[in-house]
């Protein structure tokens, strides 16, 4: 007899797991007891209310009738819920456009069940009856007559009509089955007349189908925050803050408007004590408390200075007269004798004569020697002084200007009769009084952390795992690795900042960290013998954890192998003879999101013979569709052509079929597919066993 040999393909992987055969247990069971129907559907409410698919429900008896009264519950819990989302769509938002999109039997009914109850508001709008005879299915008239009737009054039977979104009125007996119901339900907000769990508005329904939890309408874009504001997620509802700020001078209320701060009532100004605070939009103004009197201006800091009128008037006096200021008002006086600057009327008044300006209490010199000139004087100044010959007075000489650069290194301060040098920021005055040394302010810990003199200043810098302040430029702040743009190649799996480094760490169960203190390594239960698996059973190591194996060949079989199974002789029994030679079982085991295509296992002949001719498919296990079955010249193989993201246990039947000499050999093998979490960085082993 020809023998047919298996070739599994393994991924190149930094260790490789050993390849260990073991096989699942196929059990022909005999129940102890017969189970009712009641107890079928019973079964197919609840996985249909937990939304599994109602065509592949693990059976919970070999009767045929129960598989179908499972189905059809299962089918039925589905579409109430379904419709139920559909009546309160059109209850809450009044239409069914957000239904358009999809084309699934679950939007299908919500649609229908919408529309129709949309139907029902419509009766009750134009007055008509709400058991109307249009021509309609009978469920989307019970939806039409339940909303139709929903604040109608009750009638003549006592019935009511449904408000708590049922597909039709509910009896008594309903209640209280509903009642039962929903003390054993636990719904954490409140029950659906139609035996389901709902939300208050601002939360959606978990996939439990009892817990709520809330929405984000910020990241569904469902709320109705205007252009500049910010949408603040909240507990069942949201808030918008406005995003830019009000600017200076204005502060942001409760209510998200921009309101003028008066700075006069809450003593924010800066205003002398002889000045009164006036409040203005956005600002503030100082204004003296004491106005001066007429013939006086009042200037910056509020004190009164006289007007000379003489001045400032074009003609305070009529021509022939002489104008002299007085304090807050002039003089008229009628012109005499006018004498030239330098010379006055003598005392008979006839004639002008030399006025000794050097002479008298108001020296003009100022403290500097004076020489009387006919008609003018002269001064004689001191060290460090000038004299001006135009407005005939001691002025200073700023030897800062006359001698620019030659006098002090840096900065040079003029002072009455001399000068003073000053130096710059990060330097002090040399005792020559004109040069400048470097000041070490290092020596005064200015920094936070390590501080590096340098000419005329000093330069802050910052240990590993700190960065400097962007602020000051003094303090270091703590870097935030895992917040990084490269932050999430840093740990294999999660980050957590801590001052001045990070440190990585793994799921808590199944994974250790590695040596290096960044990526998560596989703990190999079955190795460190801390799997749970019993004497009976042997230990397949998968990433994060483990599955315990045993199997038991079928009847009509016998154990060859590890992972083997034999059909024993038929003696020409043609339904023995219609059953596979052999039943091998194998196990794989690879992470999500996996490259597609990827070759997961290969099979192949162990002597070819010319004229073979082999036919491989997968008759059960993938149903949705994940892999494909290609066929060679002397074997074939199973691969992956669609990714999985999600973590689940798959098991493949594939049959291979060997046409030689006219005869039809069958072989089966049992491949259980183990698809773990994709822990990013994280050395992962794919290997079928």
């Amino acid at each position: 007899m020809t023998t047919f040999g298996y070739k599994q393909r393994l991924f190149p992987v930094r260790s490789r797991i050993s390849i260990l055969f073991s096989l699942c247990c196929v059990l022909l069971r005999q129940e102890s007891q017969a189970i009712s129907l009641e107890d079928c559907c019973k079964d197919g409410q609840q996985r249909g209310a937990q939304r599994e698919d109602c065509t592949s429900l693990p059976l919970i008896s070999e009767s045929n009738g129960c598989r179908i009264v499972q189905e059809q519950c299962c089918t039925a819990t589905l579409e109430d819920i379904f419709c139920n989302q559909g009546i309160d769509m059109a209850k809450d938002q009044g239409a069914c456009e957000a239904l358009l999109s999809g084309s699934s039997c679950e939007t299908k009914t919500a649609r229908i069940c919408c529309d129709c109850c949309l139907l029902g508001r419509l009766l009750q709008d134009q007055g008509l009856k709400c058991t109307s005879s249009l021509l309609v299915g009978h469920q989307c008239k019970m939806v039409s007559q339940a909303c139709c009737s929903e604040k109608a009054p009750e009638d003549q039977n006592g019935s009511t009509s449904d408000t708590g979104g049922n597909s039709g009125p509910v009896s008594g007996v309903d209640n209280l089955a509903l009642s039962d119901w929903c003390r054993g339900a636990r719904c954490s907000q409140h029950c659906l007349g139609n035996g389901t769990c709902g939300c208050l508005k601002g939360y959606k329904l978990k996939a439990d189908g009892r817990n709520c939890e809330d929405i984000n309408e910020c990241l569904l874009g469902s709320h109705n925050c205007l252009p500049g504001e910010r949408c603040i997620n909240t507990v069942g509802h949201y808030r918008c803050l406005r995003e830019m700020s009000c600017g200076t001078g204005y502060e942001l209320t409760e209510s998200n408007k921009c309101e003028d701060i008066n700075e006069c009532e809450l003593g924010t100004h800066n205003c002398a004590p002889h000045l009164d605070c006036k409040n203005l939009q956005g600002s503030f103004r100082c204004v003296p408390r004491e106005q001066c009197g007429e013939g006086y201006i009042q200037e910056a800091l509020g004190n009164c200075i006289d007007i000379n009128e003489c001045m400032s008037l074009a003609m305070p006096c009529q021509p022939g007269q002489m104008c002299l200021n007085t304090a807050g008002s002039y003089e008229c006086q009628k012109n005499n004798i006018n004498c030239g600057r330098g010379y006055h009327l003598n005392e008979e008044g006839t004639r002008c004569v030399d006025v000794d300006e050097c002479q008298g209490p108001d020296a003009p010199c100022s403290g500097h020697g004076c020489i009387n000139l006919v008609g003018s004087f002269r001064c004689e100044c001191r060290v460090g002084y000038l004299f001006n010959s135009i407005t005939r007075t001691c002025e200073d000489n700023n030897e800062c200007r006359h001698y620019p650069g030659r006098l002090c290194a840096h900065k040079c301060e003029n002072t009455p009769g001399s000068y003073k040098c000053s130096c710059t920021a990060g330097f002090r005055l040399a005792t020559d009084g004109r040069n400048c040394d470097d000041v070490n302010e290092c020596d005064s810990n200015p920094c936070s952390q390590e501080c590096a003199n340098v000419y005329g200043s000093y330069q802050c810098y910052c240990r590993r795992g700190y960065q400097l302040s962007d602020t000051d430029g003094v303090n270091c702040e703590d870097i935030d690795e895992c917040a990084l743009p490269t932050g999430g190649h840093i740990c294999a799996y999660r980050c957590h900042n801590t001052p001045g480094s990070f440190l990585c760490s793994c799921p808590s169960f199944g994974y250790s960290l590695a040596p290096n203190g960044r990526s998560c390594q596989d703990i190999n239960e079955c190795v460190t013998g801390t799997h749970s698996c019993s004497v009976a059973e042997s230990c397949f190591n998968i990433q994060g954890g483990f599955r315990c194996l045993s199997f038991e060949c079928p009847s009509n079989y016998r154990r060859a192998g590890e992972a083997r199974c034999e059909r024993l002789p038929c003696d020409q029994n043609s339904e023995c003879l219609a059953l596979p030679l052999r039943i091998t079982h194998y196990h794989l085991t690879f992470p999500t999101n996996i490259p597609v295509p990827a070759n997961i296992f290969r099979m192949g002949l162990s002597n070819v013979v010319p004229g073979d001719n082999i036919q491989l498919a997968i008759i059960s296990g993938d149903e949705e569709g994940y892999f494909s079955a290609q066929r060679s010249a002397s074997g074939g193989s199973i691969s992956v052509q669609r990714p999985i993201t999600e973590p689940r246990d798959i098991l493949l039947t594939v049959e291979t079929q060997l046409w030689r000499y006219g005869t039809v050999s069958t072989f089966v093998a049992k491949i259980s597919v183990y698809v773990t979490h994709d822990l990013s960085g994280t050395p992962i082993s794919l290997s079928p066993l």
